[in-house]
């Protein structure tokens, strides 16, 4: 069973406010450098049209478009579309379970941090997602990851779940396995090509954000490009804890986050 975090619901109300704390300009600036565009980058086909599913500002959308990609996005937030909508960007308010889109219209469907806050599971978004590839379309799509540390403290984690819930706590989302997010994949007709965790500092950073100028990360992914630290022998500490945190093992206990890449069968 994956695990459940509850605290307050992700409704779009809570969208609104989570996004409103952020500029456009800003996450762009961030995505530009981070960890996890090199990776979706990787896995992205060439020339194929790019949806993304749960894109908040927005900021992945303008990349990719930078970038020579033709890209959209959707949201089920207004609030968080607005601003880059009004500015030009093609970004529209949609039902991720029932999008506006004609099917096996595009060839790439990004989602990330955003299936696993739907209380009734992933199927309906994930369904979707099948129905507006076509046959070999790709599909990039990241979840909080049950990584080595969640394990180890599971049963503290869902006694502390428990009681959030009695004492009136919404459910927040799930952490998923790797067998987890291949079965809900799978079983809506994807072929899951790798796996690939990210952001392994949350929790480093949440632990010294006093010390070293960190903080809980802005957005829904790796989104910063280091720790924070500035000046040179600063930045080499920076540098060499962004190798150690990115080797697998350490992805493997600490990565907060996975992208799966899968194709559409």
């Amino acid at each position: 069973m994956p695990l459940a975090y509850y605290s307050r619901s992700a409704t779009e109300a809570f969208w609104s406010e989570h996004w409103g704390g952020h500029t456009v300009e800003g996450l762009l600036e961030i995505a530009r450098t981070s960890p996890l565009t090199r990776l979706i980058e990787e896995h992205l086909p060439p020339g194929r049209r790019l949806l993304e599913a749960g894109c908040g500002r927005g900021q992945y959308v303008l990349l990719f478009r930078e970038r020579g990609r033709v890209a959209v996005g959707a949201d089920w937030s207004f609030d968080a579309v607005k601003p880059a909508a009004q500015a030009g960007a093609p970004l529209a308010v949609m039902d991720l379970r029932a999008l506006a889109v004609r099917s096996r219209s595009v060839g790439a469907y990004l989602s990330l941090g955003v299936v696993e806050h739907d209380p009734a599971g992933p199927g309906g978004i994930v369904a979707e997602a099948a129905r507006v590839l076509p046959p070999g379309g790709v599909l990039l799509l990241s979840v909080p990851y049950w990584n080595g540390l969640r394990r180890l403290f599971a049963p503290i984690l869902r006694r502390q779940g428990r009681r959030a819930l009695a004492v009136g706590g919404q459910f927040y989302q799930f952490a998923f396995t790797r067998r987890e997010v291949r079965v809900f994949l799978e079983s809506h007709g994807f072929a899951v090509r790798s796996f690939h965790p990210y952001d392994p500092g949350r929790v480093i950073r949440k632990v010294l954000g006093a010390v070293v100028g960190l903080g809980g990360s802005p957005a829904k992914n790796d989104a910063r490009p280091g720790l924070g630290a500035r000046g040179p022998r600063q930045s080499g500490v920076r540098t060499l804890a962004r190798r150690c945190l990115y080797t697998p093992p350490a992805l493997r206990l600490l990565g907060h986050m996975i992208l799966a890449v899968a194709v559409r069968r």
